[in-house]
């Protein structure tokens, strides 16, 4: 899961402070938001993509009643919502390969700042394509199971059934990967069937490794990926770098 899959991230973000809880909330808010405006639906029940969405939102813990606000404001366009979607790719420490996916409503402003945060962190950006070869776009779906509940035959029937790949027992969770194109079809029936979704969407997944072993190369690599995480306009942040476990926990 080294690298690509965000579950220990989310575990991490499950138990933060409300102010932080805040940016994850306006990051998916971000999402939702452009998600009801391309598909012209603010319903989950008839739109898979934004059950999707809704299904992050509720595993981040912001509460129910923020959720149905924001569909509701989205719904009757009273939220203003002039987001665009731009990807940055550059290099980290020792050649990290970096992607960073963002929504932002100024792309002067956030082209500025990622870049930024590549020039302190010992890294630098690069032009559109140049690590994007490293990466291969899946869908991927987690499935809660913290408790130990769910019954790996059983899951296998449903997950195929559903239209999943392939899926794997990790730490407290179930992951999933499917042609990135249904990750959210697949994943409203698994929620159908009774799964608790963690997540769900596209991810890019690398082919290959970077290992760190300078000591100042990993503290910057992760203060870069704190930096970018921490940017509001910055929704998704890939990278191949082979971290040890220690350095994705709690």
């Amino acid at each position: 899961m080294s690298g690509h899959s965000k579950w220990s991230t989310i575990k991490r973000k499950k138990g933060e402070k409300d102010g932080a809880r805040a940016k994850v909330f306006t990051k998916i808010s971000r999402e939702i938001l452009v998600c009801i405006k391309e598909t012209g639906s603010a319903d989950p029940a008839n739109n898979s993509r934004l059950y999707t969405l809704v299904q992050k939102a509720k595993s981040n813990n912001i509460p129910n009643d923020n959720i149905d606000r924001l569909l509701k404001k989205a719904a009757g366009g009273a939220e203003k919502n002039d987001y665009e979607d731009c990807v940055y790719e550059g290099y980290g420490p020792n050649g990290v390969a970096v992607i960073v996916e963002c929504l932002t409503d100024n792309r002067n402003r956030t082209a500025g700042e990622i870049r930024h945060y590549f020039d302190k962190f010992g890294g630098n950006m690069g032009a559109t394509g140049c690590v994007d070869f490293l990466f291969t776009l899946k869908g991927v779906i987690v499935l809660d199971n913290e408790d130990g509940d769910i019954d790996e035959d059983k899951a296998m029937e449903d997950i195929l059934e559903a239209g999943g790949d392939d899926f794997s027992f990790e730490d407290g969770v179930v992951e999933i990967t499917t042609d990135p194109s249904v990750v959210a079809t697949v994943a409203e029936e698994l929620g159908k069937k009774g799964y608790k979704v963690v997540s769900a969407e596209a991810e890019q997944v690398p082919s290959t490794y970077t290992t760190l072993t300078d000591e100042d190369h990993i503290k910057k690599m992760g203060l870069l990926l704190e930096a970018l995480e921490d940017n509001d306009d910055v929704q998704n942040v890939w990278h191949n770098w082979d971290a040890p476990e220690s350095d994705d926990e709690d």
